[in-house]
């Protein structure tokens, strides 16, 4: 397992997510914006279509009727308009996003199975987990008492020479 992959690839997961809650936000705030514009121009356009109907069905159908009939037809409406509001985002980029979303997932994955069997390597045969961190070590240790050993005769010699 490498950790600067891990690490990218949780970059990436996190960009990635933020893109598409970006996308997502602002599809929805330019579709709510619309749709209350919509809205709003259509309730005015309707209510003078209702009132033109309404006068034109009382000369045909008395009044309780020709208003039934409108609210019904103002129902359609509505369920037609709800219908095409809740349709899906459609476009590239939310697909570019998602699908980088899915790669990011998959490396990360891919990474914790590395780790899983670094991991399960190590609980079955511990010596070679610590052989590659003792022969540094050792080399250390070595040196450093190769170090000590010089020090003691350099240190008295330079005190009996003043």
């Amino acid at each position: 397992m490498n950790t600067e992959n891990v690490v990218k690839h949780l970059r990436a997961l996190w960009r990635t997510d933020r893109i598409i809650a970006d996308i997502r936000l602002r599809h929805l705030l330019v579709g709510l914006g619309l749709r209350a514009f919509a809205a709003l121009i259509a309730a005015f356009g309707l209510l003078m279509l209702e009132l033109s109907a309404y006068f034109a069905l009382v000369q045909i159908w008395s009044a309780i009727a020709a208003a039934a009939a409108l609210g019904a037809i103002n129902f359609t409406i509505a369920v037609v308009l709800f219908i095409v509001a809740g349709r899906a985002p459609s476009g590239r980029d939310i697909e570019l996003a998602n699908e980088i979303h899915d790669t990011s997932i998959e490396a990360l994955q891919v990474e914790a199975r590395a780790f899983q069997a670094q991991l399960t390597g190590a609980v079955h045969h511990p010596l070679n987990t610590i052989v590659p961190v003792l022969v540094p070590l050792i080399a250390i240790i070595v040196k450093n008492m190769r170090k000590t050993a010089r020090d003691p005769s350099a240190d008295t010699t330079s005190e009996a020479r003043p």
